[in-house]
């Protein structure tokens, strides 16, 4: 994954940082809690969501004020500047069409609020994990008291070299994590931003509401929401979905916050988001992206060869075959053999 990285500086002098990656149509995601533009292409946490992206669009992000490869104090924590932020980068990237916007959990608010003052601009709303209100919102003391426990914890421990306190924060996020994305976790939280940040990025958060600007949204929205997601309550995504008018609601089978490659909430995922915002390569567009040998190995993968069809054709080992085969897979966003096929033949990824 290629991405150009370039830095703007805000109308209040905040300097962002912020990426493009990718072709095809626009998708321009809004900034989410704990995102580096470099460190995620690397993470097993992030990595398969930005390779499918830039398999099927071209990608605008950027990370938000005090977070990554922006830096700098959080300051200034509010719907206008969060709204703001969105704004200089779509004028940086400088679009000349209407484009889709992408909100994962807090970075809807900044969406929809983009969405209710530039409707012709936008061309579909994609929100995941995400709400319109912030945990001092809700109504709820209980979940309330909890957050702010969460925020002193990270006043306190964020830096500390043992890793106890961010797991904290690891275990609601990802709770179905392997050890190897469990210690990636806990390291982004480390290197992404201060305690001082954090603790602010978080409180800015509890406060936020927009649930005055959904029914003013006029553009087609598609609201994902995994069912048992401990960071963002499910009731949460209906409450959004309820609130705009002909929005699609879809609950996915996981736990984790961020959805993780493996599971099988991840393709349904895909699955909806290319029904919904289109851009599917043919299987043309798709080799492109492949070495040749690697377009000799799926000429056979196409015809319906084994393993070891391929690898006696080509002269090379079954093992060979598999590694390329695993390195095809993740270059067209997929995860099997049969997805891989049904791509390359010019249909979506099925199961």
């Amino acid at each position: 994954m290629q991405q150009a990285i370039r830095y703007l500086t805000t109308g209040d002098d905040a300097r962002l940082a912020w990426a493009s990656m990718g072709s095809g149509p626009v998708v321009v995601k809004a900034a989410n809690w704990l995102s580096h533009l470099e460190y995620d292409l690397q993470s097993p946490i992030w990595r398969h969501w930005y390779a499918f992206f830039a398999q099927h669009y071209r990608l605008l992000r950027y990370d938000e004020r005090g977070c990554g490869m922006s830096g700098g104090p959080a300051r200034d924590l509010t719907l206008k500047h969060w709204l703001g932020d969105l704004e200089a980068v779509i004028d940086a990237a400088d679009l000349r069409e209407p484009f889709a916007l992408m909100g994962i959990s807090q970075g809807a608010a900044a969406c929809i609020a983009y969405a209710v003052k530039y409707p012709k601009r936008v061309s579909k709303l994609l929100l995941y994990g995400a709400y319109a209100r912030g945990p001092y919102e809700r109504g709820n003391d209980e979940a309330a008291r909890l957050y702010r426990a969460i925020i002193d914890i990270a006043r306190v421990g964020w830096a500390d070299q043992n890793p106890v306190f961010r797991q904290v924060f690891t275990s609601r996020f990802i709770p179905e994590a392997t050890d190897a994305q469990v210690h990636w976790f806990n390291e982004l939280v480390r290197t992404t931003t201060t305690a001082e940040a954090a603790a602010a990025l978080l409180e800015a958060r509890a406060h936020l509401n927009v649930t005055a600007l959904l029914d003013q949204v006029n553009v087609p929205t598609l609201v994902l929401h995994a069912r048992q997601d401990s960071v963002v309550p499910l009731e949460e995504g209906r409450l959004l979905a309820a609130g705009i008018p002909g929005a699609r609601f879809v609950e996915l089978e996981s736990r984790n916050h961020v959805l993780l490659q493996h599971e099988p909430a991840w393709q349904r995922f895909g699955e909806e988001v290319l029904a919904f915002l289109g851009g599917t390569p043919r299987g043309e567009d798709h080799l492109s992206a492949l070495t040749a040998r690697e377009r000799e190995i799926v000429a056979g993968l196409v015809a319906g060869q084994t393993n070891a069809q391929i690898a006696a054709a080509l002269f090379i080992s079954d093992k060979t075959v598999r590694n390329t085969l695993t390195r095809i897979y993740e270059k067209l966003g997929v995860q099997s053999r049969t997805q891989a096929m049904a791509l390359l033949r010019g249909g979506a990824p099925t199961g």
